[in-house]
């Protein structure tokens, strides 16, 4: 089984993944703060601002053409939210100079490389380039609309951000839209500077390096003052839930999307967390599962049907597109499948099956070297330490008294429906 070894350079952890399983060398530099409504967009533009241009390779195209000529390495920017922390990350995929027969010193010059692009920006002084920050600032625009263009994405945004209206968690992983005017190429190059000295840095390396090369290497190309671990203050509190919250939004759209949002508190390092992760592949995670069964194929009121876990926040959301007169008959079913499972209606050949495929897709996720590097981040984001094969069995052992008793902690919060403008309801 693959395992990480931990260590501390200054303000930075570096987690070594030392596998001879891929070809590659994988890094990940993950940045992780509070989800916080008046950086949330900031937040959202700055990785992109980063990865344009550094001083060495002043446009997108010098720098792109560097890492052509390191045999074709890439780098990409991402945006997560894992319960109510904003993690930006910079990922690099380089080919492994073990097996080439050019001996090119590949991963060392990333790691400079990837350096350049967090500590090197173009900037005059005191603030990043204007033309640089207004692109992406179009960009990010854009990225934004089209979680509303997308009416399956734009209704489980809806429903977090009902469900969540006073949490942090409401907030998109892309910010908002009407903050983007008043961001400039200062106030932009501020919030590096604070994103910098304040941000839990954890840097993963997957694949065959020599560690303490890689060490000495990241201690000279990334300096991170210490810095205090930032702890939510709201993550772990539940929510007295009094009644459910219904929300009905009529837009000019064909086919409703129904979704409901419930609370499940339980979270990722909970001892009754592989039992929750158990309980949503029978009751929605898979084609196998009740919400599939009974609300697509048996009753044919959707055309789709599923749900999902929010690990660190504690939600559970079900997703399904329906017409817009089915809405009474289908959230009556959805609920009757949460009866079922409350009251124990699980077969042994449901739990069977889902504890197989749960194990097939965590196997599948460390067969890439990202799904490595997310697998072993949600310790961070948790401060808990589980290892894979520990999890494995966990999901083995799980039993169903535990499944039901994991049910019955289940509540639901909020029932979305986005309709027609004509429909009835």
């Amino acid at each position: 089984m693959i395992n990480e070894t931990i260590h501390k350079i200054d303000g930075l952890t570096f987690h070594a993944v030392k596998t001879e399983k891929y070809k590659t060398n994988t890094i990940s530099l993950k940045f992780k703060a509070p989800l916080q409504e008046e950086v949330v967009t900031k937040r959202a533009l700055l990785p992109y601002v980063l990865q344009s241009e550094t001083v060495k390779y002043p446009s997108t195209t010098l720098l792109r053409r560097y890492l052509d000529d390191l045999y074709g390495s890439t780098l990409h920017v991402d945006l997560s939210k894992k319960g109510e922390y904003h993690i930006i990350s910079f990922n690099m995929e380089i080919a492994n100079e073990l097996y080439l027969s050019d001996r090119t010193p590949l991963l060392m010059k990333a790691i400079e490389l990837l350096g350049e692009i967090i500590f090197s920006p173009v900037t005059d002084g005191d603030a990043f380039n204007t033309e640089t920050v207004n692109k992406e600032k179009r960009s990010l625009k854009q990225r934004i609309q089209a979680v509303y263009d997308d009416k399956m994405r734009y209704s489980n945004l809806r429903l977090v951000q009902e469900m969540c209206k006073n949490e942090p968690y409401h907030l998109h992983v892309n910010g908002r839209i009407e903050d983007l005017d008043e961001i400039s190429a200062s106030s932009l190059f501020q919030y590096y500077q604070k994103v910098l000295k304040e941000d839990e840095v954890d840097l993963y390396l997957v694949g065959n390096f020599d560690t303490e090369e890689v060490i000495k290497n990241v201690g000279n190309y990334f300096t991170f003052n210490e810095r205090e671990k930032q702890e939510l203050t709201s993550q772990n509190q539940s929510k007295e839930i009094t009644s459910e919250n219904e929300v009905i939004e009529r837009q000019d759209v064909k086919q409703g999307k129904l979704n409901l949002g419930y609370r499940t508190n339980t979270r990722y390092g909970d001892p009754d967390y592989n039992a929750l992760q158990v309980f949503n592949g029978i009751f929605g995670g898979f084609s196998h599962s009740k919400l599939f069964l009974n609300v697509r194929e048996k009753n044919s009121l959707a055309y789709y049907a599923a749900s999902r876990v929010e690990s660190h926040k504690g939600l559970l959301m079900v997703m399904s597109g329906i017409e817009f007169e089915n809405y009474e008959k289908a959230v009556t079913i959805i609920k009757e499948q949460m009866e079922a499972m409350k009251n124990g209606e699980i077969t042994d050949a449901e739990i069977d099956q889902t504890k197989a495929v749960i194990r097939n897709q965590l196997l599948e996720t460390v067969d890439t070297p990202r799904g490595v590097v997310e697998i072993f981040y949600h310790n961070v984001v948790s401060a808990k330490a589980q290892k894979l094969d520990t999890w494995i069995e966990g999901i083995e052992a799980v039993t169903k008294d535990e499944i039901v008793q994991v049910a019955q902690k289940v509540e639901l919060d909020t029932i979305y429906f986005l309709t027609g403008l004509e429909a009835s309801k």
